[in-house]
């Protein structure tokens, strides 16, 4: 029996040796390029898979959320491909199966990434409690049996081990959510809510002007997948009913607010809010739309610190601080972190390490390889990366990894984002 941790799967991390209750004191100590070498091989895996089965891979990449959202419910999939939730499911479980056989045929199981992070020697106790910790960093709670599944299928886990694995940490999750205002709101038993450094609200960004700011919605904007029977609900006194959430990390953010005695009140899921990427209209739904004691409101995302560098998400972070704003409201991004982004763009980083990646660059885009000859050179961390992309608007693109200077084609640059209001949000989203 294995009695060392194993190599690759946060040996130091709490939820790695206590009792799987503790979540993460802060996200910035779990962020790793392994986990996006693992991300970026799955890419390569679906794509080379959706060849000859596109819907498929559609379906895979929607609900693994490998681009860099949060993994879409089965009920929303089904409402973009006009599917019923269940047969959204069963498509999934197809072409997980499909996909892993694919895998086989071109000689790619197990996948060295994943045989690294996750051995097939370690302890279930030791997989469970660290595929536990990376779903909370990676706010994949959505589709956390399907994700731990093939995480321990490519790295070369028996069929049986890996359902067997995935269910505990899928039970210990549904443990989290009913036990919320113990588990979920608390770093430990005798610690607070994790979140923003002490006032968080220094952290807002407040719109210029002194227009009156719009009033909160009385109901959520996204209605259709809010009853999906992946998600978490809990009672929160200022809102005086049940609220859903996707995640633990959104769900910590929502209990912040609820005990927060500088909030007065506040509305999940406020409005929609258009975006583009590439050229493709998108929506998104802000976590959360707060009204503070003195009469101020703001626009609250929940984004953990590990994705706010992506290229999609900056584009959605700027089309809702433009929302916000034009409505007379602050804007704040939630990171799930003591860092947020401005002290992200504030952090120093070697001036050796941002000169050659800055060289590195202009010669055109930067790959994983050219990454990872970096890293070995120059032992650069990935909070460099995160720090180095906001403060020269970078645009980072997620599986495949792709780092590109220079203006970026998005919402947060070049045309201005578009706002789509509630009353022209159909139920696909």
């Amino acid at each position: 029996m294995q009695t060392e941790p194993a190599r690759g799967i946060w040996p130091d991390d709490p939820a790695a040796t206590d009792t799987g209750d503790s979540f993460p004191d802060d996200l910035r100590d779990h962020l790793s390029f392994e986990f996006e070498d693992c991300v970026d091989e799955l890419a390569g895996l679906i794509d080379d898979y959706a060849v000859d089965r596109e819907r498929a891979g559609t379906i895979l990449r929607l609900r693994l959320g490998i681009s860099g959202d949060r993994p879409e419910t089965l009920t929303r999939i089904g409402a973009r491909l006009d599917f019923s939730r269940d047969r959204a499911r069963q498509l999934h479980t197809k072409a997980v199966g499909e996909l892993l056989r694919h895998t086989v045929r071109a000689g790619r199981l197990p996948v060295p990434e994943y045989a690294r992070r996750y051995p097939v020697d370690a302890r279930d106790s030791l997989l469970t409690r660290a595929l536990l910790a990376e779903t909370y960093v990676t706010d994949t709670d959505i589709a956390v049996n399907d994700l731990c599944y093939l995480k321990l299928r490519l790295a070369g886990h028996t069929a049986a081990d890996a359902k067997r694995v995935a269910g505990f940490v899928t039970q210990r999750i549904v443990g989290w959510r009913k036990k919320t205002n113990h588990l979920l709101s608390r770093l430990r038993a005798d610690g607070a809510p994790a979140g923003p450094p002490t006032p968080w609200t220094e952290r807002i960004d407040w719109p210029t002007g002194s227009r009156s700011p719009a009033p909160l919605p009385t109901a959520p904007a996204r209605t259709f997948d809010l009853d999906d029977d992946g998600r978490g609900r809990f009672y929160l006194h200022k809102a005086g009913r049940d609220i859903g959430f996707d995640s633990g990390l959104e769900a910590r953010l929502l209990r912040l607010l609820d005990t927060d005695d500088r909030i007065h009140t506040f509305q999940e899921y406020p409005d929609a809010v258009g975006y583009t990427v590439d050229g493709a209209d998108r929506l998104h739904f802000p976590t959360v739309a707060a009204e503070l004691t003195d009469g101020r409101r703001v626009l609250i995302d929940e984004q953990p610190l590990g994705f706010v560098g992506f290229h999609g998400n900056r584009a959605k972070s700027a089309a809702a601080r433009d929302w916000a704003h034009d409505n007379g409201w602050g804007w704040l991004l939630w990171t799930g972190s003591t860092l947020g982004e401005a002290e992200l763009g504030a952090r120093p980083v070697p001036g050796a390490i941002e000169g050659r990646l800055t060289e590195l660059l202009a010669a055109g885009p930067v790959r994983l390889p050219e990454l990872r000859a970096l890293r070995a050179d120059t032992g650069f961390e990935f909070l460099d990366l995160l720090t180095l992309t906001l403060r020269h608007e970078w645009r980072w693109d997620r599986a495949p990894f792709r780092l590109t200077a220079g203006p970026r084609e998005s919402a947060a640059a070049g045309a201005p984002a578009t706002v789509t209001t509630r009353a022209a949000v159909t139920e696909t989203g």
